[in-house]
């Protein structure tokens, strides 16, 4: 064996910077592998790889904000890769909803541990949490105040979108990864308090109740007959009850402003509570496409439920919600009528029945320091006829239920404060997470918490740190990428026609083997990479002949003389206190000589690198070499933490 490939270690900073769609993914998962697989007609493979971290794949294939294609890279060439449908491609074929389901847990169930947890609320981080609980021994009981698992999944996300028994099927195969028991119809505050289950023998205790209150709007009207909130009108629609709606429909949107009081309660958190809590803040794109998607499926939902018109007002103009962008044009393909640049004033009645809206034209919607105080322009009003009003101005939760002796601390803001390593809360064994404690998140980002306090209630019942996964390197005698892959356009994903959309029908349909195939071929491959790496011993120092920078179809290579490179002061000091780090970029120069030894040096922009092979394959002495990397778990359950 070369001495190159002995010991091989990697950086995981590097390594988090050069793979940016599973860094991107809140639950690591390995996005760029099961795409390549993909690629290769590997499927079941593939969906190992999908599956293995996030024990909500089959839902996520659906309706995931997908965070992975906002960080591919194939986005900075043309367009991102479609990962969150190629997702879709693969548990349709071997999820639970499948005709040949693939176990991927088999093998990975600890022994049973003497310890109880009780997760109160059954949505995404609660069956996330429970399941890998599970997995590591624990019994769990879920405690779920609705008829249904699933919580927003199922009470929030229309049916033309999200399947209930894709849902289902999804909650069956997690109930049934270890011990854990579903407790429908139990409400905490009403039919227990979380004191009640720590004096029951719960050994520690997930609160994951959600966000299922709709925000009030402080304008007069509100109270008129045929005004609506959001959540109120899905949880109706979603449960099958009768739901009597007009023919003319607005929907007051949420957008920006949901996301401004999600972001404020955000702070509020960071500001009150434990120290080193500096990244819990959500982004502003994800927040927004919360917002946004609530908008969009009330609008939507309304329209199948017999509305002969659906009008969508909100404050930001067309150009202020790029990160919505899609939403909206997806919402006006099939009837919706948007109205950008506009707030509601006051909401007209006539015998206690609404029957208009009374709206004024946005000046601005955030002031000079980038806080939400919208402004407006005067005598700009404006009147919208209706005979229906639906608020879809965001969520909050509902924490009513937590007691004095509970002794779990809130913010002003009334969100649950944790620490946000371990999601535990002031009281001692209890956890929390999800939009309870963050306000508006994603479904993979609640999957994410769910983890996240599997692993710190371990953590503290067992005393026990969870090992860091392990980076695997395999290095490539020959690489190659597909052929004309950069020319592959971006696949549309099959839609069903517009005069077909009606009632809960799925509307998307998925793609087909080949189109999926061709799809996945556009990929980059970010975990594979050039290497530069040359011994003498090998005889594989560089000659510095110049040929992959030639052959480099991206110009992504130079090689410069040592003279133009400016070392400052910070860079050097930053290498004396690694220099171990550096053996192989700085062939064994101290950091004292940078500035004054003489030399060469190969410069690589990554960010323009396509992992073509062909800067490897032309190199004369084997200098270059294309290695993958991949995180392998260090855990018997197969867990990454």
């Amino acid at each position: 064996m070369l001495r190159r490939y002995k010991n091989k270690k990697v950086d995981s900073d590097w390594l988090n910077t050069n793979f940016p769609c599973m860094m991107a993914c809140p639950a690591h998962t390995n996005a760029g592998r099961y795409v390549g697989l993909i690629a290769e007609g590997r499927f079941e493979e593939a969906y190992r790889f999908a599956r293995d971290p996030n024990p909500l794949a089959s839902i996520c294939g659906r309706v995931c904000a997908h965070p992975c294609e906002t960080a591919c890279r194939r986005g900075e060439i043309d367009r991102p890769i479609s990962i969150r449908a190629l997702k879709r491609f693969l548990t349709e074929r071997y999820g639970p909803e499948s005709k040949h389901p693939v176990d991927v847990n088999i093998g990975r169930a600890q022994n049973k541990l003497p310890f109880k947890v009780a997760v109160v609320g059954g949505g995404p981080v609660g069956l996330s949490a429970a399941h890998d609980l599970a997995l590591m021994g624990y019994l769990v009981t879920i405690f779920e105040a609705a008829p249904v698992a699933g919580g927003m999944l199922y009470l929030g996300i229309p049916e033309y979108r999200l399947p209930r028994d894709v849902v289902e099927a999804q909650v069956r195969e997690i109930l049934d990864s270890g011990d854990i028991t579903l407790k429908l119809n139990h409400a905490a505050g009403r039919d227990f308090t979380i004191s009640d289950l720590r004096r029951q023998g719960f050994d520690a205790v997930v609160v994951a109740v959600g966000a299922h209150r709709s925000r009030d709007l402080s304008i007069p009207g509100v109270d008129l007959d045929g005004v609506y909130k959001g959540i109120d009108f899905l949880l109706n629609v979603n449960l099958g009850y009768k739901f009597t709606i007009g023919k003319k429909v607005i929907v007051i949107g949420g957008g920006n402003v949901a996301m401004d009081v999600a972001r404020s309660a955000a702070r509020e958190v960071l500001r009150q509570h434990a120290a080193g809590v500096q990244d819990l803040e959500p982004s502003q794109e994800n927040v927004t496409a919360v917002a946004t998607r609530e908008m969009v499926d009330i609008s939507l939902s309304a329209l199948r439920m017999g509305a002969r018109e659906v009008n969508i007002v909100c404050l930001e103009r067309r150009d202020e919600m790029p990160a919505a962008l899609e939403e909206i044009e997806e919402a006006e393909a099939e009837g919706i009528i948007l109205h950008p640049g506009l707030g509601p004033k006051r909401m007209l009645g006539e015998s206690g029945k609404v029957v208009g809206l009374e709206m004024l034209k946005t000046k601005r919607v955030f002031d000079e320091n980038k806080r939400f105080n919208p402004a407006f322009y005067e005598n700009s009003e404006s009147q919208l006829e209706c005979d229906t009003i639906i608020m879809a101005i965001g969520q909050a939760p509902r924490l009513d239920f937590l007691k004095p002796e509970d002794r779990v601390e809130l913010s002003p803001r009334g969100l649950i404060a944790v620490n946000p390593q371990t999601l535990m809360t002031s009281a001692p064994g209890i956890f929390a997470g999800g939009d309870c404690v963050f306000g508006p998140r994603l479904i993979i980002d609640s999957v994410a918490d769910g983890k996240r306090a599997a692993i710190g209630i371990d953590e503290y019942l067992r005393g026990q740190k969870h090992p860091e996964p392990i980076i695997e390197v395999e290095v490539f005698k020959r690489h190659s990428m597909p052929l004309d892959f950069l020319n592959i356009n971006r696949q549309p994903i099959p839609m069903l026609p517009l005069d077909r959309r009606t009632g809960m029908t799925e509307v998307e349909i998925g793609y087909d083997e080949q189109t999926a195939m061709e799809e996945a071929q556009r990929c980059l491959h970010c975990w594979v990479n050039t290497v530069f790496e040359g011994y003498e011993e090998d005889g594989t120092l560089c000659i510095l002949c110049g040929g992959c920078v030639d052959v480099c179809p991206e110009n992504c290579l130079e090689l410069v003389s040592l003279n133009r490179i400016e070392f400052t002061p910070e860079t050097v000091e930053h290498i004396r206190k690694n220099q171990e780090r550096f053996g192989v970029e700085l062939d064994e120069v101290v950091a004292d000589e940078l500035g004054i030894v003489t030399g060469s040096a190969m410069l690589k922009d990554e960010t323009r690198c396509i992992r073509c092979g062909l800067c490897a394959m032309r190199c004369p002495v084997g200098t270059i070499s294309m290695e993958s990397y991949n995180l392998v778990p260090a855990e018997p359950t197969g867990l990454i933490s």
